[in-house]
């Protein structure tokens, strides 16, 4: 089972460590769209031509949190930006923070579910393409939706390195496709893999005067998306179609709807109001 997952827009500092090294990351093919994102985002920030080292004038500075769309109060997303070369770098799994990956406690998993991490969890990047959580990356700031002066959209940007990529990283097995939006537009699985793929929609359930509302709630569903891949990870869940993963769900104690027949690969999760 490989299991997508969005990145955060927070990132945890990377603290102390060796810096960046593009080489060792998962899916080394990859590396050179890698190189290139990374080459003009450090440039962009730095406001030099092409040259990493610190920002530059405040006119360069207000250019690149333009092109990023960040707003005055996180000018200092830039300046780190501007360092990624030689910023210190820790395993993304540390870096990579917010409500699902809170949920999901990687640092708290036991050591066999850790290994299974480690081989099946995939974070998506508009940096990085996509990256294993071992892989030691420096916090950084980029988002999906960012169009680069020289790189373009990086959602299509990746589309071609990762269509490469990717369908031999995910193999003959499950495809559990957690990602939002912006990162599920990098790439999509093709023919018998999207008949494998599932994705899982988050619903939170009410009463209201009686009458049961349901609707999609941020905080729900990434809360649940995290717990989702803690439950199948500790219990060493291996479910191989979209159809056994709804029964090892329900298995795990989730109200699930949608059995993943063939060509109905989304899964309802629903999660009552406490």
């Amino acid at each position: 089972m490989l299991v997508l997952l969005p990145p955060s827009e927070g990132k945890a500092e990377g603290g102390r460590g060796r810096p960046l090294d593009l080489a060792s990351l998962s899916l080394p093919g990859l590396t050179p769209a890698r190189e290139r994102v990374l080459d003009e985002l450090v440039a962009l920030c730095s406001g030099a031509a092409g040259a990493p080292g610190p920002a530059g004038s405040p006119e360069d500075t207000a250019k690149a949190r333009e092109v990023l769309g960040l707003s005055e109060g996180l000018r200092g997303e830039v300046v780190k930006n501007a360092a990624l070369r030689t910023a210190p770098a820790r395993p993304a799994g540390e870096i990579y923070t917010g409500v699902l990956y809170d949920a999901l406690g990687l640092a708290t998993l036991g050591p066999a579910a850790k290994r299974r991490a480690a081989r099946s969890l995939l974070v998506f990047s508009a940096l990085w393409g996509a990256v294993g959580i071992k892989d030691r990356i420096p916090s950084y700031r980029l988002s999906g939706g960012v169009k680069l002066p020289g790189t373009g959209p990086l959602g299509a940007y990746w589309r071609g390195p990762l269509e490469s990529a990717l369908p031999e990283a995910a193999g003959g097995g499950l495809v559990l496709d957690l990602r939002s939006s912006a990162y599920a537009n990098m790439w999509k699985p093709k023919g018998e893999q999207a008949r494998r793929t599932a994705t899982v929609r988050v619903l939170q359930s009410r009463l209201v005067d009686g009458v049961e509302k349901r609707s999609v709630v941020s905080h729900f569903n990434k809360a649940t998306k995290g717990r989702i891949v803690r439950a199948l990870l500790e219990a060493g869940a291996a479910p191989k179609t979209p159809a056994e993963l709804a029964g090892t769900l329900r298995e795990l104690g989730y109200a699930v709807e949608g059995d993943g027949e063939p060509g109905a690969t989304a899964l309802d999760v629903i999660v009552t109001e406490l």
